[in-house]
């Protein structure tokens, strides 16, 4: 058993007869009433987010879970194929799972999240950032750079994200897998 002072991001517990991950959290404290943990957790049958609040100090059911890297192979339709690193063996694994599916380019490595109990794949964790080729966009205005502006662009992926004027085709960019955003040009 877990309780609220061990919630932290990629926690996995059993609530409302579902598994849940843990994709924020926050500790309040106010200056009157008892302090609690509001979370943002993503079903990991399902694939909605949900909001709760839980008062400090309460019991949770904690999901052990294991961890293994895995290299991503190929989509076919909404399954992506994975293969282990280590032993070679190859899993299906459904798009619902996946954090970031457009971001995911054939070749990368993932850590794949294991219902210790079961052996059943729970979810897929992107590495923190992934550099991408950007295919297509449109070029930018000269001297409209003053206001921070951002333009749409494609990347390899098929994916798009909104980057600065100043990209063009063919530049390499480091893209936040979280929340899909440009993050900086990468020199080659």
């Amino acid at each position: 058993m877990a309780t609220t002072s061990d919630i932290r991001n990629g926690l996995c517990i059993k609530y409302n007869n579902d598994i849940f991950k843990v994709v924020e959290f926050l500790h309040v404290k106010p200056g009157k009433g008892p302090a609690f943990v509001r979370t943002k957790m993503k079903s990991l049958t399902t694939g909605r987010v949900l909001d709760n609040t839980f008062p400090s100090g309460r019991k949770l059911d904690e999901v052990r879970v294991e961890t293994q890297k895995f290299q991503f192979l190929y989509p076919e339709g909404d399954s992506f194929h994975f293969m282990n690193n280590e032993d070679y063996n190859q899993i299906t694994l459904q798009k619902s799972i996946l954090d970031a599916p457009d971001l995911l380019k054939e070749g990368q490595i993932v850590t794949v999240i294991f219902n210790a109990d079961d052996e059943m794949p729970l979810s897929v964790d992107m590495p923190a950032s992934v550099v991408l080729e950007i295919t297509h966009t449109e070029p930018g205005v000269k001297g409209n750079t003053a206001t921070n502006a951002t333009k749409p662009a494609t990347v390899e992926t098929g994916a798009t994200i909104n980057v600065p004027l100043f990209i063009n085709e063919g530049d390499k960019v480091k893209v936040d897998t979280a929340k899909g955003a440009y993050l900086e040009r990468v020199k080659e």
